[in-house]
């Protein structure tokens, strides 16, 4: 299965790019990740680490893809043999930004999924 979601909001393109920039951030705005563990300070192709989710759900990922001009992000998370790859980007919207998710993976992780996503990208685009 493969599906999108965006939100805007009134935080620069740039603070948002930062916030998914440091996974030391990503707990402060995305509400289904408790914790995470990785070396990387800031993402970049071949960062790995172990994120937390409420409940005690351990998830591995690797950032498979950064471009930072473009301000556009990809990574694979893995829960047990399954796999979600997930893409990310951000852009100007009038004096804000809109930040936008693909999502690709078994219909049976996604679809429980994307509600937290969307309070995630929501989140993402406020100011703080």
């Amino acid at each position: 299965m493969e599906t999108t979601a965006e939100a805007s909001g009134p935080a620069t393109p740039d603070e948002v790019w930062e916030r998914y920039a440091d996974p030391a951030r990503w707990p402060g705005w995305s509400p289904q990740i408790t914790e995470v563990h990785t070396d990387a300070v800031r993402i970049a192709p071949g960062a790995d680490g172990r994120l937390f989710a409420a409940g005690g759900v351990r998830l591995d990922f690797t950032v498979t893809d950064v471009d930072e001009q473009h301000r556009k992000w990809s990574w694979s998370v893995r829960f047990g043999l399954l796999t979600l790859h997930l893409d990310h980007g951000v852009e100007a919207a009038g004096e804000g930004s809109t930040t936008w998710l693909n999502a690709r993976g078994p219909a049976f992780l996604i679809m429980p999924y994307m509600p937290f996503a969307r309070s995630a990208l929501q989140n993402l685009v406020q100011q703080c």
